[in-house]
């Protein structure tokens, strides 16, 4: 990697804060402040500012003010983006992705709001909404990975000769995501459901009459397990196939963060889901996701094309001279 430019920097720190937006966001849906604004927006309770506001509607406005400055952010990186590099440059398509997926961010959020698909909303709706909203922001965590590691030296990717490797990561990143959606739907039957016991939890997650939001709290585990070792195989796997630095640093990143991840998700079960372990739950799976990227950027970098070689002089022939007639 070659020394970090601004743009470069300031890629990093965009998706830096996108990650912290992330969180508040989740604090909004675990404290149930999804509804402090009403069903207004962008307005808050049919008001700019607003007055006098409760607890609720404080952390409901803090997370739109936060969502804003990230969609400024991006917005920044884009124009940039355009303005420091040439047409058809790898970085300016990173940076409109990076700007589609931030706006279905903002559009799906919008919804959620004027849908009242917030606070004690159990329905279905709700669920696959959050796991919608849960796939695109990973998407969205991608793309900017992606431009910050393009804007630092990365080369873009290509599936030449690595067919089959790149379905793998493909196999792998839709795995990651089938993580993070189930993991959205337990988070909202913890925040909805909260079991008083451990065992209560587990007897209401086995009760056929129980809602299906309890009941699906126990596919997640075994979701997470499954997938992690496959996490986990794949990053060894790689890590065979190509020996280089910068794969084996990712390697490890990854191959860590699926053991961090099974210890903070069974803490996370035995603690009966306090809101701090959920943000470092959620905290510990974006850094595994964009540890993925990374892995994925790492292995299917395309490769430079050498340089032709100068012709050589053959050793002990003399060069051919003109005779004079």
């Amino acid at each position: 990697m070659q020394s970090l430019n601004r743009f470069a920097k300031y890629a990093w720190a965009v998706l830096a804060y996108n990650v912290l937006v992330i969180l508040w966001g989740a604090f909004v849906r675990a404290t149930g402040s999804g509804a402090g604004c009403g069903a207004h927006w962008p307005m808050c309770n049919g008001e700019v500012i607003p007055r006098s506001p409760q607890m609720n509607t404080l952390i409901e406005f803090s997370h739109r003010l936060s969502s804003g400055l990230a969609l400024l952010l991006v917005a920044g990186l884009l124009v940039w983006a355009f303005r420091a590099y040439p047409p058809r440059h790898i970085i300016r398509r990173g940076a409109v992705y990076s700007a589609v997926f931030i706006l279905l961010e903002a559009v799906i959020g919008a919804g959620l709001v004027l849908l009242e698909l917030v606070a004690h909303n159990a329905s279905v709706t709700r669920a696959v909404s959050i796991s919608l909203h849960l796939v695109n922001t990973f998407l969205l965590l991608a793309a900017l990975t992606w431009t910050a590691w393009w804007a630092s030296g990365g080369r873009p990717l290509s599936l030449t000769g690595r067919r089959p490797l790149g379905l793998m990561l493909l196999v792998g990143m839709l795995g990651a995501m089938a993580i993070g959606a189930s993991g959205g739907i337990v988070a909202l039957g913890d925040t909805l459901f909260p079991p008083e016991t451990l065992a209560a939890g587990l007897s209401r997650d086995l009760d056929p009459t129980a809602h299906f939001l309890e009941r699906l709290r126990i596919y997640h585990p075994i979701i997470a397990v499954l997938v992690g070792a496959g996490l986990f195989l794949l990053a060894t796997y790689i890590q065979r196939q190509i020996p280089s630095l910068d794969v084996q640093r990712a390697v490890l990143a990854v191959r860590g963060l699926v053991i961090v991840q099974w210890v903070a998700g069974a803490a996370n079960v035995a603690l009966l889901a306090p809101v701090w372990m959920q943000l470092l739950h959620l905290l510990l799976a974006d850094l595994l996701w964009i540890a993925l990227v990374l892995l994925a950027a790492f292995a299917l970098a395309a490769q430079p094309v050498p340089e032709p070689l100068a012709p050589r002089r053959a050793i002990g022939v003399a060069p051919n001279r003109v005779r004079s007639s």
